[in-house]
Order: structure tokens, then sequence, then C-alpha cells
């Protein structure tokens, strides 16, 4: 295979950058030449997080003073075992043996073992070099053991979700990558399972389908949807890799094209993933919640002097036409990360894309005397981390709550 190289405006995902260890496995290169792969990632159990440090912040002080007492107490017995004592009414006594000597238990950890020649020469009459046994590394989590395995079953746990993507990518195919701001949304839904159990769901500019996966293992329907059929196409079998996960749960993920720039859903036959008459009826009747992860990043997809008109449409023209045209209230989430840039314009580091989607934000609120309400807040970042990526403290996670008007008080939309 030819060398692969990258181009000057090639854009690469801090989340595979910051797990420069995991298995990425090539497939095969995509329609316009791009390198292919597969990635594994975890949905950490309550003990992983704890072992790894991460996904504490959601925990209630109660439980964190608790999780503290215990390491106390594990590390006030493994001192006293090591010393071969034990304590008996609050003084600390020896521990002997049926024989009365004095017994030593020995504490055994998991090591990670290497074996390496030593420097010295071997001893005479030897065939080999003697080959002695070092601890390198404590092993505190099965995570590196799960990767270590190929076997075809390890492939399909129920805590393992694949994701098929680019590792890097030209400016207008960022959605084929995998971003920081879907495992922050996929973060909160499975925080909060009860809110969106038995949902009707749509997610805007869902790229590789991740959080739509995610959404899928809870909620009832979920109409994952994007731009551009090869893109399309990739989302498409990231669901079927992941239907070990979906179908057990009773979900169903539908991938469909909803293009922002476009006032109608597309019904075309002959065009890929377009929608049904009864999936338009089902979604408008009956969708609660609205998804958008990194919603920052899609709009990276043109220059910039593009990028606030497609700020504008996803905040006024898109969520406002789904939103107006539903009878109930709907919830809208939000997740995107602040990216930092210096422009010789200010001669300053700016965020000009994340300052006017807050504008935005703030304007779609101010439309309240139309046809229906809306109620915008930032939601704290504090909840629990069930995937292995950096939160960063430029990641937000915001909630716009929609309500309709009764039928008195609405004004016609201009």
């Amino acid at each position: 295979m030819d060398q692969i190289t990258f181009h000057y405006d090639t854009v690469l995902s801090d989340v595979h950058m910051f797990l420069p260890k995991a298995r990425h496995l090539m497939t095969h290169l995509n329609h316009v030449g791009q390198p292919v792969f597969i990635s594994k990632f975890k949905i950490l159990s309550a003990c992983e997080r704890y072992h790894n440090n991460i996904g504490t912040k959601g925990k209630s002080e109660e439980e964190e003073q608790k999780h503290s007492d215990l390491k106390q107490d594990r590390d006030k017995d493994a001192s006293i075992e090591e010393a071969g004592e034990e304590v008996v009414n609050g003084s600390v006594k020896p521990s002997l043996d049926k024989d009365g000597d004095l017994d030593i238990t020995h504490r055994c950890w998991p090591a990670v073992i290497c074996l390496v020649r030593p420097r010295k020469k071997a001893v005479a009459n030897r065939s080999h070099d003697l080959v002695c046994p070092i601890i390198l590394q404590q092993s505190h989590s099965g995570i590196e053991e799960e990767e270590e395995s190929t076997a075809d079953e390890d492939e399909f746990f129920s805590d393992v979700i694949r994701i098929e993507h680019t590792m890097a990518t030209p400016l207008e195919d960022v959605g084929k990558q995998v971003w920081r701001g879907a495992f922050l949304l996929a973060d909160f839904i499975l925080s909060e399972p009860t809110m969106f159990r038995e949902a009707t769901v749509l997610e805007l500019g869902a790229g590789t389908g991740l959080t739509s996966i995610i959404m899928a293992t809870i909620a009832k329907m979920v109409y994952c949807t994007d731009v551009g059929e090869d893109l399309l196409r990739m989302c498409k079998r990231n669901v079927t890799l992941n239907r070990h996960m979906v179908e057990p749960a009773g979900g169903e993920v539908r991938v469909r094209v909803l293009d922002w720039l476009q006032h109608d859903l597309c019904t075309d036959a002959d065009v890929a993933f377009s929608w049904k008459k009864d999936e338009i009826a089902d979604m408008y009747n009956n969708t609660s919640v609205i998804l958008a992860a990194d919603a920052e990043s899609n709009c990276r997809n043109r220059p910039f002097h593009q990028q606030k008109t497609l700020l504008a449409i996803h905040s006024y023209r898109t969520l406002h036409r789904l939103c107006t045209n539903f009878t109930h209230s709907c919830v809208i989430f939000i997740s995107l990360e602040k990216r930092m840039n210096f422009t010789l314009k200010r001669m300053d580091v700016t965020c000009e894309a994340y300052n006017h989607f807050t504008v935005c934000l703030s304007q779609l609120q101010d439309l309240g005397n139309r046809q229906c309400r809306f109620r915008v807040e930032q939601l704290p970042s504090d909840f629990a981390q069930f995937f292995l990526y950096e939160r960063v403290e430029q990641l937000e996670l915001w909630k716009v709550t929609s309500t309709p008007l009764p039928r008195e008080e609405a004004q016609p939309d201009s």
C-alpha cells in the first residue's frame, strides 16, 4: 500500500491522541481514498471508573466518603497483614501458625511480567543465558486484558462499542471522526437513563453514530441523521456492528439524511437514506429529545465565513422549524467543545464560532413570542464518566427546552 500522507489542512481528533496505545484496526479505503479504521471503546463499570479515578464527580459526598473510608480500611488491613499481625479487641496481636511460629501473610498482586536477559556472562555449562523475571508495572484494570484478546467472541461484549471511522481528515470530512463531544453526551445519557427510557429521539449531525447507538440502548427509537452518502453509509455500518448492544435493549436506530440547508426532509425513494412518510409522521408526533454532539465541529465542514451561517441555521432554522411542528414539549441537548484559535485580525486567542453559537442560543430563547417558547441553560459537566477520554474544561453541555404555546397565544411565524 502506498504511504499515507497528510495535507496541511488535515484534522486529527483529540480522542485518538489521548489513546495512543488503543487498537485501531484499518479495514479498507473509502471511495475518496481515506483509510478507514475500527476502534473499540469500552463502557467502564463503576469499579473500573473508580480504579481509573474518573467519573467520581457525579457521586455524592457521602458516597465519596464511604469509598475513602473503605480504601483507608483496606490499606490499614494490608499493612497489618504484611507485618504478620492481626487486631484483637483494638490491640495488635501477632499472627501465629499451628506450631506457634510467626505467620507472615503474603499478598499477591497481579503484575505484568517481562523476561529480560542479564548483562553478566552466562553461567558455565549452560546452553542458554539466564532469564530473570522483572515486574515492570502493576495491573489495575481489565481494559488492557480485553484489548489484547483477539477471539471473535470478544468483539461482541455488551459493554464494548465498535466504531468505524477515519483517523484524520480534511476539514470538510471531520464528521467521519470521533469527537469528545460525542463521549460527553454519551456519558450524560448513561448517567440519566430514566430520562430517555422508551423515548423517540432525533440526533442532528450524528457523524459516526456513536451517540445514537448509546442512546438506542435506552430509548425506543433513534433517528440518526446527517448529510453525505459516504458518511451515512459509515454510520449505518456502525449501527450494524453494534446491534449486539441495541437489539437486546429493544431499541432501534434508523439512519436518515437531514440537511440543515434544506427546509423539507428528503422523501425521494431514489436517494439513499431518504425518509418514508410514516417515519416523518412518527418523528414529528413522538420525538421528545433532540441531540447534537459537538455541533461546532460539524460546522467546521466549511470555511469560517460560512460557519456563522451554519450555526444560525442550526439554532434558528433547523431547531426552530422542528420544534414549531411539534405539538408537545421537546428537550434539546447540545454538547460542544470550545476551540481556541489565534487570529491575526484580533491578534489574540479567540473562539468566534463558540461566541456566535452562544449568541444564537440567546436569540433562540428570545423567540418565545411566536409558536413555541424556548428556555436555554448550561448543565454542569460533573456527571459520571463512562468512557476513557480526557474530559477537558472546554467541553460543555447545553439544554434547550421547547414548549408549544397555546393556540390563542401563538403568532404566525415569519
